[in-house]
């Protein structure tokens, strides 16, 4: 198939896995995400990367610079431009956030699956991210 179709509300709901790459075309990659209460991402910087972000259950903190905060909730939209600095929080300590994320460019291998933070750090340390 040329294209991918999927019902990102649906899917992104259903996800419980820290990360899991839905598609990947050349400009762009599709990534479900889900964040288990209080947990955070991590603060990063993708250089080359502007990073698209739609939280469909929870409240999250972003975090732009080590300082700038914003918090968003199920509906909400935040772009980071290349070269920040950002980290997401879940604000939550009692219910996942879900979110799904779309990369430009891609920024994961394609069908990468990481089911905890655990497995992604441990991938991204041996530069399998």
């Amino acid at each position: 198939m040329a294209g991918y179709i999927v019902s990102i509300e649906k899917k992104t709901l259903e996800n419980d896995y820290f990360r899991q790459v839905l598609f990947t075309g050349k400009y762009a990659q599709l990534v479900v995400m889900c964040l288990q209460p209080g947990e955070e991402i991590g603060n990063e910087v993708h250089t080359n990367v502007d990073q698209f972000f739609r939280i469909e259950q929870g409240e999250a903190t972003f975090v732009f610079g080590g300082t700038e905060k914003h918090t968003v909730k199920d509906g909400d939209a935040v772009v980071v431009p290349a070269g920040t600095y950002h980290n997401v929080i879940n604000a939550s300590k009692k219910t996942k956030l879900k979110l799904y994320t779309i990369y430009s460019p891609p920024n994961h291998p394609d069908k990468t699956v990481h089911k905890t933070k655990a497995e992604a750090e441990k991938a991204e340390a041996e530069e399998h991210h």
